[in-house]
């Protein structure tokens, strides 16, 4: 009896979230442009804005004149209204990381709802209107995509990632995985708020050195709104 409740509940696993979210994944590959001519990254920021570290990686954009996408949390985004405003003044694109930052494997359908549904309202209020959508860890269950579709957003996942939210990590090996990771139309996700021992120092420290080395590999940078054009 124990071994079908068991198998039971990972079916019902299965379908609710783990499937809805290895499809849309293979979906993601499946639609990825590479169109580009110019070399082109796409630097994308999750889990913020946060009071201390995202003015200085604002900071640091700025000194090499550099957009990026900032997928916020919304509750986050309510507590730091000043660091959004500098964000949209300074040319950088804002799309939605959910209002609390809650796995959609454990959420119900009324959760999913509130999420979408909350998120975007805090937004509006702070004056972004978001078409873009980044589900936490990039998980996904089966209402998720009813919401997307009902507000009129698109998901949005990632093609690099340097882990560089662990605790054991180094602003040396974030720079070595995002340079031996990233090619021409990559979608980077960092992280500018959350994480372990200060992990977002460590992000701006790395991307400190990636930079110039990238611009001198010729690359340059654009908002999620240019690779969907």
């Amino acid at each position: 009896m124990l071994l079908k409740i068991m198998i039971i509940l990972v079916l019902i696993l299965l379908s609710y979230s783990i499937l809805p979210t290895y499809y849309y994944k293979s979906q993601h590959k499946l639609t990825k442009k590479n169109k580009q001519v110019a070399k082109v990254l796409y630097l994308t920021f999750d889990d913020g804005p946060d009071e201390k570290y995202t003015p200085c990686l604002l900071d640091l954009l700025k000194k090499y004149n550099i957009k990026a996408t900032f997928f916020m949390v919304a509750k986050f985004a309510k507590e730091n209204p000043i660091i959004v405003n500098r964000i949209k003044e300074e040319g950088h694109y804002i799309g939605l990381h959910s209002v609390e930052h809650k796995n959609a494997l454990f959420q119900s359908r009324s959760y999913t709802s509130y999420d979408f549904g909350e998120s975007i309202k805090i937004m509006e209020e702070l004056g972004v209107s978001v078409k873009y959508y980044r589900p936490p860890w990039g998980h996904c269950n089966i209402f998720t995509n009813k919401e997307v579709k009902k507000h009129n957003m698109r998901k949005v996942l990632w093609d690099v990632m340097a882990q560089d939210w662990k605790e054991n990590t180094t602003s040396d090996i974030i720079c070595d995985k995002l340079l031996r990771r990233s090619k021409n139309g990559s979608i980077i996700c960092l992280h500018d708020g959350r994480g372990k021992n200060e992990a977002p120092s460590r992000t701006i420290k790395a991307l400190e050195k990636a930079i110039p080395i990238w611009k001198k590999e010729g690359y340059e940078f654009l908002i999620m709104e240019d690779y969907y054009e």
